[in-house]
């Protein structure tokens, strides 16, 4: 029997828009339902019901009108689909009792017009569905049980099927009538001597998503995960579930995935009970959430384990409690206590356990970020905690936001990470150890003799800079002007200047703190340079401070063309593997008479470390071509002679003894030495070995070189 069930409900449907194999693929809405019921004791058929569906867009495709031989017309006068469900559940249950029968299953022919059609209209209209349609019979799993000679059941089509055991196609036209018949048949079939089958198979659809665990060591077939992207910000693990409603995800198989501010990036990883079910979660490709097309593609168990995996025994514990609702809270005072917390939700929002369903994280030092989670025991009180959002707690207001179990793993994952970089790893391109401390950052110090700007124009350049400090530019080092920017390589709004003691920060801080820059004021805040190296070893800024860089290496700068440089077989220096982005060091401070004050001075950003490797949030800025560095000028007067090499050298201690790499770009195929050199005049330039001089005169060989990507004269690089 189908789990003991006394009547089968042999059911179909159609839609007005794709059928067969791809139902429900395009989320057309149903427009046809056909039932009939079998007895499977006395073998008896009932009557066979027929209903059409007027859907909410009255619109047919030409395939649906092909395949179907309905037009608009003949739904039109037709019920919508809840008054047609609730006339199957009353028709079906009188029917049943006249049989003097109790329970029965559905039976199909294919699972799509279940998972893939009714499940999922049903949740948009926010219908709720009678029980039967939770579990039902594939006819085709069921004859191949029967008659495993006859094929894969995925293969199997109702013709194959009545052919196989040597019954007539149904001759009937009309759609739905004639799929409903053929299974009639074969249900008969196989009932009877000499298969004698019992029907035994039975799938079940889920009533709701549950949340859980999943640990790291945790198995995860890669079969069964997919990823989603374009999701809403605001979704939580229960509205991606709602998404796929129709479709079986495993307990706790919802990870929302975070970027690296730890904010949701419109992306989830989900995992299903088996491969059957990813396929066809992978048919909502471009299905919508709300206004949203949501993209659905394959991923990986392992992809799966690194966002939901955990293996934090304090998480484990609060995550332990089952059916929690799950509030996350961002952006609490870093003095908050569990009972300002819970006074801060009140007592219409009672907390599962008082203080035990309060997650605070923290930092592997202890301190707190400002984020925590909290237990509610039902929707209710979720609810009226999510009506606190950006209410005041203290002198901050308090974000809040739906969250999962696997956020939880991803966030606490993120944050208790090493913060800051021991050692560097050698590179996988070049054997040589790489120093821990590379020589163009500064040295790590609590001397507070930095400044952070805040809030700059993103078109705001060095030169704004310097104007915005107006008299304070004086008091900034060498090469101290260091502009941040994001992952995408666009100014961030933020900048971080090096001055020459802690009190002439403390002074600028003080005098240009909400100084206005373009229309916009600045905020100003003085700093040390521990904090500004670590946003430029891709620590993260936010709006409550400086967070340590939330992975184990460092990350120095992006995968782009300058990790791309070709690499010579030699082993390179130490020096030559920090090379500037400038030709030759800078020139010197200039002072005469008539300015002793002012001078003149570049402030290139901070230079790469080129090397093949991930990058956070932030990350110094790129190299520039000289015609874009930032400097401020002396008086026009002031004459500036060229420095002798050694000078410079002595002057820069960033710079090797034997040269600078740079990276020309956009140079005409009749482009001379001469002219190059002229390019660079006021920049101390070595002599050139006469080999390549001669090879410079040559239109094949200049072309022939810049094919090579590389041209070497003394002691200039040129990488194109």
């Amino acid at each position: 029997m189908a789990s003991h069930s006394d009547t089968l409900v042999v059911f179909f449907g159609a839609t007005a828009g794709e059928n067969g194999g791809k139902l429900g693929s395009d989320e057309r809405e149903i427009i046809l339902l056909v039932w009939q019921i079998v007895d499977l004791h006395e073998k008896k058929v009932g009557k066979l019901h027929k209903c059409f569906v007027k859907p909410d867009t009255l619109e047919l495709t030409d395939q649906c009108k092909e395949e179907t031989g309905l037009t608009v017309d003949d739904i039109v006068k037709a019920e919508p689909l809840d008054k047609v469900l609730q006339q199957f559940q009353q028709s079906v249950s009188s029917e049943v009792k006249c049989l003097g029968r109790t329970t029965y299953t559905l039976c199909v022919d294919s699972p799509l017009v279940i998972r893939q059609a009714l499940h999922p209209e049903a949740s948009k209209k926010n219908l709720v569905l009678p029980e039967i349609f939770f579990s039902f019979v594939d006819v085709r799993k069921e004859f191949h049980k029967c008659c495993p000679n006859a094929g894969l059941a995925q293969k199997l089509t109702l013709t194959s099927m009545l052919e196989y055991v040597g019954l007539p196609a149904v001759s009937e036209e009309s759609i739905g009538v004639r799929e409903v018949r053929s299974m009639v048949q074969l249900t008969l079939c196989i009932l009877a001597e000499p298969h004698n089958h019992k029907f035994s198979c039975v799938e079940t659809v889920n009533y709701k998503f549950d949340s859980g665990t999943c640990s790291k060591t945790e198995p995860v077939d890669s079969e069964a995960v997919i990823r989603a992207r374009g999701l809403p910000w605001q979704s939580s693990d229960q509205d991606i579930a709602r998404f796929f409603k129709g479709l079986n995800i495993a307990k706790g198989g919802v990870a929302l995935c975070l970027n690296a501010q730890g904010r949701r990036n419109g992306e989830a990883l989900v995992r299903f009970i088996n491969s059957e079910h990813r396929d066809l979660a992978l048919e909502r490709h471009k299905h919508h959430m709300g206004s949203r097309y949501i993209e659905v593609y394959k991923a990986t168990g392992e992809e799966f384990l690194k966002i939901a995996g955990g293996t934090s025994n304090e998480v484990a514990q609060f995550l332990s409690k089952e059916n929690q609702v799950i509030i996350r809270m961002r952006g609490l005072p870093f003095t908050a206590t569990p009972q300002d917390v819970l006074a801060f939700l009140g007592p219409e929002s009672p907390v599962t356990d008082g203080t035990e369903g309060l997650l605070f994280v923290k930092y592997p030092d202890g301190r707190p970020t400002g984020d925590a989670f909290v237990l509610f025991s039902c929707e209710e009180y979720a609810q009226n905690a999510l009506k606190k959002h950006k209410q005041i707690l203290g002198k901050r207001y308090i974000e809040l936001f739906r969250s999962t179990a696997a956020e939880v793993q991803q966030v606490l994952n993120r944050y208790m990470s090493t913060p800051l970089i021991s050692t560097l790893p050698p590179s996988p391109i070049m054997p040589v150890p790489v120093l821990t401390t590379p020589p163009f950052l500064p040295a790590a110090s609590s001397t507070r003799d930095c400044v952070r700007l805040r809030g700059l124009p993103y078109t705001a350049g060095i030169e704004d800079i310097l104007e915005f400090m107006g008299e304070h530019t004086v008091d900034i080092k060498p090469h101290g002007v260091h502009m941040v920017l994001n992952q995408q390589g666009r100014p961030s709004g933020d900048a971080f200047i090096q001055m020459k003691s802690p009190d002439k920060a403390f002074m600028v801080a003080q005098k240009c703190h909400k100084k206005t820059m373009k229309d916009r004021y600045v905020e100003v805040f003085q700093c040390s340079t521990e904090e500004m190296s670590i946003v430029l070893m891709g620590g993260t800024l936010n709006r409550s401070g400086l967070s340590p860089p939330p992975c184990k290496l460092p990350c120095l700068s992006p995968p782009t063309a300058y990790a791309a440089f070709p690499t010579p077989p030699a082993i390179l220096s130490e020096a030559a593997l920090y090379q500037p982005p400038l030709l030759a060091a800078p020139r010197p401070p200039q002072t005469t008479a008539h300015s002793p004050a002012h001078t003149l001075a570049y402030y290139p950003p901070q230079p790469h470390l080129y090397m093949n490797m991930n990058y956070t949030a932030y990350y110094p800025s790129p190299p520039v071509s000289p015609s874009t560095v930032g400097y401020f000028a002396a008086s026009p007067a002031v004459a500036v002679a060229a420095q002798p090499h050694h000078a410079a050298a002595a002057a820069s201690p960033v710079l090797p003894q034997h040269g600078a790499l740079v990276r020309m770009q956009g140079l005409p195929y009749n482009t001379g030495v001469k002219d190059i050199l002229s390019f660079f005049q006021g920049y101390q330039v070595s002599t050139w070995n006469s080999e390549m001089k001669a090879c410079f005169n040559s239109q094949e060989m200049w072309s022939h070189i810049l094919e090579k990507l590389c041209l070497v004269f003394g002691c200039i690089k040129l990488l194109r």
